[in-house]
């Protein structure tokens, strides 16, 4: 049973004592101040499955709604300098949208493997397992259908000061050609210090790649309200992981320092830098489409990541995490043509992503950190959003 696995996990994580408050909402029913929890009706999928929406809300009027399609997160309403709400994250009106094959994973969870696997192909142990290819022989985000499609379990949950959504899920083995029965516990929670955090529990009973991540796309001026290019970005990272022209990491590092990828050394405008295509790893991507190196050991310690300082709506966001890279995204594809919410035309440069989560291509790169999670083991990793204004 799912349930009992889900115990099992926590169960392990409470003996090794890294159970957190967050994990303390899954066994104690206690009343959030100014805080609150509401389950709606969201539609239905093409195949007649009812999808319900979570909307959490704090003291200070934050909030985000998370869907049971994808564990999507649909909308993250924050003030701006003078107090004014708005939804920073870009996404669909409704679970249409979501359904599409045009979905670019919008405030998705993505799994079993974020980013990208060359080849659709790795060996564990010496055996090959051939996987999902859909992005021109790459397995991309998990596959043809990854976890953004999949179905998710949820419940809601409260604590002293935060309140949120657990969602859980199981990948069965061969899902997408990945080895393993995959058990996926994933807990989004909101406190009143306007910290949106995400925390991923997993258990698989063969050795499986496991690289969770959560593919949100951020505009702090509002969603659909123009391009992020001069939103001022700071990336705690000396390092990328450098790609070819097919975007695949050849497992070596290159320092940013005096390349458009600097955003260490000071924080600068996102604009500044994109449309340096004279930058041969520009020019892969059309702009940013890397992972930054938060640190070259997965150690699980929580980091600083990134900060970024909308300069009109004075909006910050600052991202920490335990995990080792980021993926920082431009929306260097997209063209307008793409439809979102309130009729909004989603332009080129609207917004970006920063994707949590390990090297891209691990499971085929000796020099990065492992992804294999083990039968027996917890993969455990943690990201915190914390939203300001200046």
């Amino acid at each position: 049973m799912v349930g009992n696995v889900e115990s099992i996990i926590i169960l392990k994580i409470m003996t090794k004592k890294i159970v957190s408050i967050f994990l303390s909402a899954l066994f104690f029913s206690v009343c959030a101040f100014g805080q609150s929890v509401e389950k709606l009706p969201y539609g239905k999928t093409k195949d007649g499955t009812e999808i319900y929406a979570y909307v959490v809300k704090n003291k200070n009027g934050l909030s985000f709604t998370a869907i049971t399609y994808g564990a999507t997160l649909t909308e993250i309403r924050v003030p701006d300098k003078n107090g004014k709400l708005d939804d920073i994250a870009l996404g669909f009106d409704s679970l249409s949208g979501y359904e599409s094959s045009k979905n670019p994973y919008f405030g998705a969870l993505v799994g079993r493997y974020g980013n990208r696997i060359s080849g659709a192909s790795f060996e564990i142990d010496g055996k090959e397992f051939k996987v999902s290819a859909n992005e021109k022989g790459k397995c991309l985000h998990g596959g043809v259908e990854g976890f953004n499609r999949k179905i998710w379990r949820a419940e809601e949950i409260r604590g002293k000061n935060f309140a949120g959504v657990k969602f859980a899920m199981t990948s069965p083995d061969s899902d997408q050609g990945f080895p393993g029965k995959l058990d996926v516990v994933v807990i989004y929670t909101l406190s009143n210090k306007n910290a949106l955090s995400i925390e991923y529990f997993a258990q698989t009973d063969k050795a499986t790649p496991v690289n969770l991540t959560q593919h949100t796309y951020f505009n702090l001026a509002g969603a659909g309200n123009g391009t992020v290019l001069d939103t001022v970005a700071f990336i705690n990272a000396k390092d990328i992981t450098p790609v070819d022209k097919d975007l695949i990491t050849d497992g070596s590092f290159m320092p940013v320092k005096n390349t458009p990828f600097d955003f260490y050394s000071k924080p600068v405008r996102i604009g500044d830098g994109v449309g340096k295509t004279s930058n041969t790893q520009i020019s892969f991507g059309g702009g940013f489409d890397h992972n930054f190196v938060i640190t070259r050991k997965a150690d699980g310690k929580m980091r600083l990541a990134g900060i970024f300082t909308e300069p009109n709506s004075g909006r910050v966001l600052k991202v920490y995490t335990t995990e080792p890279g980021v993926q920082f995204y431009t929306c260097n594809s997209m063209d307008g043509s793409l439809v979102g919410k309130g009729g909004k035309k989603y332009s080129k440069y609207g917004a970006f992503a920063f994707e949590t989560q390990h090297f891209p291509d691990s499971p085929n790169k000796e020099t990065y950190p492992s992804t294999i999670l083990e039968p027996g083991d917890i993969y455990h990793s943690k990201t915190v959003w914390v939203f300001g204004a200046e």
